[in-house]
C-alpha cells in the first residue's frame, strides 16, 4: 500500500503531484500551493500517513520560484510524530528542489516550514489568557473572512505598550513567541510581569492574520494582500486587519511598538528599526539602540551583527508598521525577525530555532523592556 499526503486542515499546504512506490520505500513529488491571489509561496504543512517503518522521501519540486529561495540553503524542515514536538528532518537543497527524507515509527507524521501554530491553538490562548486575573479581551472586528480580530489588554501603567505579531502568517514563531509573552505577563508573581503591569497599559494582538494562517499562507490575508504594506492607507475592503488595529493604536497612543516576525534567509535572531522617517528624533535612536544592546547583552539568542539594510534619511517605507507607528507617535518601534532555520551563533543539532526558544527570547524581550519602562 503506498503512502497518502494530505493538507486539507488549519494551515495546510502542499499539493501532491505523484506518489511512486520504490525498491528501498517510497517517494513523492510535491509543490507548495501558492497564497490566494498572490505570487507568494514557501509555507507548506501537511501529513504523510501509512509510513511506518518506511523510507520516505518527499520532493518539493517548485523552490526554485518561491518567495525567498535563498532560504532553502542549510534549512531543515520540521517533522512531528505527536504534533507537540516538532525535529529537524533530514533535508537537502539542489537544483530547485528540496528534499526531505522521514523514517517515522509511527503511521501518521507531519511535516512543516516551521512548527505550526494553529487557529485552534489560537483560540485556546486567546481563552486561557482572556481568563487571568487583570487581562481584558476586545475583539477589534472581523476579517475578510469572518473571523475575529482579538486584542487582550493586561496592566494600567501610562505607558502605552503593542506588541502584535504573525502579518505574515507562515512565520509561526511570532506567536509562539506572543505566548511566551503572555506566560510572563499573566504570572502575577513574576517581578518584571508585575513591574510592566505597573508601569505600563500593554496591548497584545498575538495573530495579525487569522486568515492567511487558517489557509496556509505564507505571508498574504485572504485576498492577497501583504499586510505589512498597507500601514500608511489600510482599508477594510483589502486590509481590515491593519486598519481595525492602527484604529485602537490611534485610540491609544503608542510609546513602545514590536512587530514580532521570522526571516527565512538569515540563520540569526535580530531587529531592524525605524531609521530613515522624517521625523526621526535623537531621543528615539538612543532609546532603540538601547533597547538592542541590551537585548543582545542579555540572551546569546540575539545579535546585532546580521540583519537589514538601513534606510538612508527621509527615505523609510512608511507603509511598513514599524516606520508608521514611530513617524504617527514619535514611539520607539521595531521590527523582530526568528529565524526558520537555527541561530547560527548557538545552533540546536536535534531542534533548530523552535517553539520553545521562541517563547523565551518573548520573556527576555519583556524583562529588557522592563529595565527602560520608565524612560520610554
Amino acid at each position: 500500500m503506498t503512502i497518502s499526503i494530505t493538507s486539507s486542515f488549519d494551515g495546510g499546504n502542499i499539493r501532491v503531484l505523484s506518489i511512486t512506490d520504490t525498491p528501498s520505500g517510497v517517494r513523492a513529488d510535491l509543490e507548495i500551493a501558492n497564497d490566494h491571489q498572490s505570487d507568494f509561496y514557501q509555507w507548506f504543512h501537511f501529513r504523510v500517513a501509512g509510513a511506518a517503518g518506511r523510507d520516505v522521501e518527499l520532493r518539493i519540486v517548485n523552490c526554485a520560484d518561491s518567495a525567498y529561495p535563498g532560504g532553502w540553503t542549510d534549512y531543515h524542515a520540521r517533522v512531528s510524530e505527536d504534533r507537540d514536538s516538532w525535529s529537524l528532518a533530514e533535508t537537502a537543497y539542489a537544483d530547485g528542489v528540496l528534499t526531505i527524507r522521514l523514517s517515522p515509527d509511527s503511521n501518521v507524521a507531519w511535516v512543516a516550514y516551521f512548527a505550526p501554530y494553529s487557529m485552534e491553538r489560537h483560540h485556546d490562548v486567546i481563552a486561557w489568557a482572556a481568563c487571568q486575573p487583570g487581562v481584558a479581551h476586545r475583539e477589534l472586528g472581523l476579517t475578510l473572512d469572518g473571523q475575529p480580530m482579538d486584542m487582550l489588554t493586561i496592566g494600567d501603567g501610562p505607558k502605552q505598550v503593542w506588541l502584535y505579531a504573525r502579518q505574515h502568517p507562515g512565520e509561526t514563531m511570532a506567536q509562539w513567541w506572543m505566548e511566551g509573552a503572555l506566560e510572563r505577563l499573566c504570572d502575577e508573581e513574576d517581578a518584571v510581569a508585575r513591574l510592566l503591569r505597573k508601569q505600563a497599559t500593554i496591548h497584545l494582538v498575538p495573530n495579525m492574520n487569522p486568515d492567511g494562517s487558517r489557509r496556509g499562507h505564507l505571508r498574504t490575508n485572504a485576498v492577497g494582500v501583504n499586510l505589512n504594506r498597507e500601514w500608511h492607507a489600510p482599508s477594510m475592503e483589502r486590509s481590515p486587519e491593519v486598519l481595525l488595529v492602527r484604529d485602537a493604536m490611534d485610540a491609544t497612543g503608542v510609546n513602545f511598538a514590536m512587530d514580532v516576525h521570522g526571516d527565512e534567509a538569515i540563520a540569526a535572531v535580530f531587529i531592524a528599526g525605524f531609521e530613515g522617517i522624517p521625523s526621526i528624533t535623537d531621543r528615539q535612536v538612543a532609546l532603540y539602540h538601547r533597547y538592542r544592546d541590551t537585548l543582545a547583552a542579555r540572551t546569546p539568542d540575539f545579535q546585532t551583527r546580521l540583519g537589514y539594510p538601513v534606510a538612508s534619511a527621509g527615505k523609510a517605507n512608511l507603509s511598513m508598521s514599524t516606520n508608521q507607528l514611530a513617524e504617527r507617535f514619535g514611539a520607539v518601534a521595531m521590527t523582530l525577525e526568528m529565524p526558520f532555520k537555527d541561530n547560527d551563533d548557538l545552533p540546536d543539532a536535534d531542534y533548530g530555532w523552535s517553539p520553545a526558544r521562541s517563547m523565551q527570547l518573548a520573556k527576555d524581550c519583556l524583562a529588557v523592556l522592563a529595565e527602560m519602562i520608565d524612560d520610554i
